[in-house]
């Protein structure tokens, strides 16, 4: 590989008005015009002053030993192109970087490998919050969903025209459906074959459009789903619904339905997973005597209870099974329950006098 500072006789990173100030003078002294000239050795002063001059082959070079231009450094492959295609590496824009996928769909078609191209514009996909009880969350339920979005032109079908009018060729593409186009890259200049915008890639304008939809298929509607909620969902969890969101332009595929369910606060339980968490009130006496306390779950059923002998007032008592069901089917989680003793704000001279008398007790 050629050293192109050593040819000018400059070290890396000299300035521009020393790689212009070396190569006039070296290119005055090797000109094939003057006596004692060498055109080999004049040729290699130029050829190393037009890399260093330019500043993107000079930064090029400086990185990477070379430019992508052909005139410095060697071939990949082995030098050899094992593809057969012509590249030009010159005056390549680095901007042109984020467009490497539109690059290489054009190389690959250069080689006869054909990519399906996008016509028309699918539709987008779409999100919608469903607010639900916890009650149905904890049993299921079909909640029916009306959202605004674009839905399917009744007056041509959804396809923009109206085929028995008959069609012409696009004059944009000349009825190929394509339109080639040179691209710069950082690796050369490519042929570039897109799908014509005017036509959308059919190769034919349909003599008489849709006025309803201005020829895209679709207008602004109102769609309404069934959701199936499953039992044991979670608060915002998504369901998605296949082709459930916009329909796309002239037929193209519709996008999707996501929606969020959000489970509405609960008067009497909150969540922690598949658990239940509540607190109640009782009175003092069941506490006492170790009854057996009947309460209602989520689900309407009863739920009997009792507080263990010794436990202290504010700690939680676990009914396993009781709580929300898990998805899935796999049985249900706890049903956790914090007591409040409900102290009575006045009491008669018997139980006062009973309490003074086992005070010792309690």
């Amino acid at each position: 590989m050629k050293d192109f500072y050593k040819i000018l006789g400059l070290e890396k990173g000299a300035s521009v008005e020393e790689i212009k100030k070396a190569y006039r003078t070296l290119a005055h002294k090797h000109h094939p015009d003057k006596a004692g000239g060498n055109e080999a050795k004049f040729k290699e002063i130029n050829e190393a002053y037009q890399v260093l001059s330019n500043p993107e082959k000079k930064s090029q070079y400086d990185r990477f030993g070379q430019t992508f231009d052909g005139q410095s450094g060697g071939a990949g492959f082995g030098g050899q192109n094992p593809f057969g295609v012509e590249f030009d590496f010159g005056n390549v824009n680095m901007g042109d970087l984020g467009n490497l996928g539109d690059m290489f769909d054009s190389f690959f078609e250069g080689l006869g490998v054909k990519r399906k191209r996008k016509t028309y514009r699918h539709g987008s996909d779409v999100e919608y919050v469903q607010d639900i009880t916890l009650e149905e969350a904890f049993r299921g339920a079909v909640k029916p969903l009306a959202y605004k979005t674009y839905v399917q032109c009744q007056e041509c079908s959804g396809v923009g025209h109206f085929a028995k009018e008959g069609f012409s060729d696009c004059a944009t593409c000349n009825g190929r459906g394509e339109i080639k186009e040179v691209r710069n890259t950082f690796f050369g200049s490519f042929e570039q074959v897109r799908a014509c915008e005017k036509c959308s890639g059919t190769g034919q304008i349909p003599k008489k459009v849709c006025r309803t939809c201005a020829g895209t298929g679709r207008v602004k509607g109102e769609r309404t789903v069934d959701i199936s909620i499953a039992p044991g969902i979670m608060d915002g969890q998504l369901i998605k619904i296949q082709k459930g969101g916009e329909v796309g332009e002239r037929g193209a595929d519709p996008g999707d339905l996501y929606v969020r369910v959000r489970v509405q606060k609960h008067e009497l339980f909150d969540r922690d997973g598949d658990d239940l968490i509540t607190r109640r009130k009782f009175k003092l006496a069941d506490v006492l005597l170790g009854r057996k306390i009947v309460i209602d779950g989520i689900a309407g059923e009863k739920v009997g209870l009792e507080i263990p002998r010794g436990a202290r007032v504010g700690d939680p008592v676990i009914v396993s099974g009781s709580g929300m069901p898990r998805l899935g089917g796999y049985g249900r989680g706890r049903l956790i329950i914090y007591p409040d003793v409900n102290v009575p704000q006045k009491i008669s001279p018997k139980a006062k006098k009973l309490l003074e008398d086992l005070e010792g007790e309690l």
